[in-house]
């Protein structure tokens, strides 16, 4: 793969990780499956978040990671 490819993978794993936390708190929060499941819908909602915590954080950092070291070449190119 080359870095075109993995930077699009990253990106799509980081959306995939906001969704997800943004579906678990959708779950937690305003969805009546708390109330229906009882403890498997707060776990089901907790679990969906740390996953998409999971998901998120890691390459959030090797994006900025990516962008910094980009940006320090075109300085040293200029």
């Amino acid at each position: 793969m080359n870095n075109q490819q993995t930077l699009r993978l990253l990106k799509g794993v980081m959306v995939l990780g906001i969704l997800l936390i943004t579906g678990g708190h959708y779950i937690v929060s305003y969805s009546p499956l708390p109330e229906l499941w009882g403890i498997k819908g707060l776990l089901l909602g907790a679990s969906m978040m740390a996953i998409g915590l999971a998901l998120s954080l890691p390459t959030k950092m090797y994006l900025t990671f990516v962008f910094v070291k980009r940006e320090n070449t075109r300085r040293r190119a200029s």
